[in-house]
């Protein structure tokens, strides 16, 4: 499916360690012709790490895209009464926000663009980072898994040895799963291992 002109909302939250893969796949579907918008949690917007400083991730991002960045509950409210995306990645999804989402808490912008999209019954797609994601979260995730119009990035364990419990979405597949997602399907397979 072409992507030209489609509005394409992309969510971040704090699992600052995937940003590097996540800008990277932001630049390439900007680079499609989508008109990309996107969303910052407060801890996304706020917390500096190891991983980099978050005025310099927000700067890329509106770079990126040519769009301002939603940052407040206020202004991602609107998009669903106004119907301004096609559909929504929230890039990356913690474990956090996976919990929230799957029991209907909208206390920051992500969870806010996403309740207000879902309620168009237009597709949300996660791309989950949680490293509880085979432990506490994995309830959550199933509760997500058959939610209607909620699709995943596919997902594994990026380091099973040494954090067992831990599961990321490959990235890379960010473009192919949007394609799907607006055709209604789930991008298989969904279940990918990182080896």
């Amino acid at each position: 499916m072409d992507l030209k002109g489609k509005k394409i909302g992309i969510a971040f939250t704090g699992s600052f360690c995937t940003y590097k893969n996540a800008m990277e796949e932001l630049e390439k579907l900007v680079n499609t012709g989508a008109d990309v918008q996107c969303i910052f949690s407060e801890n996304a917007q706020t917390i500096d790490s190891r991983f980099g400083k978050a005025k310099e991730f927000l700067e890329q991002a509106k770079e990126l895209t040519g769009n301002p960045i939603m940052k407040t509950i206020a202004q991602a409210e609107p998009i669903g009464p106004k119907g301004l995306l096609d559909l929504l990645v929230i890039f990356p999804c913690t474990g956090n926000t996976i919990a929230k989402l799957a029991n209907g808490i909208t206390d920051t912008p992500v969870l806010m663009a996403a309740k207000a999209h879902l309620r168009n019954e237009k597709p949300l797609v996660i791309s989950i980072s949680t490293n509880d994601a085979l432990g506490m979260n994995m309830k959550n995730i199933g509760l997500l898994l058959n939610a209607k119009n909620i699709y995943f990035l596919p997902f594994g364990q990026d380091d099973p040895m040494k954090k067992p419990n831990s599961m990321i979405a490959h990235t890379e597949l960010l473009i192919p799963t949007i394609q799907k997602a607006l055709e209604n399907k789930q991008y298989q397979p969904l279940i990918k291992s990182f080896s």
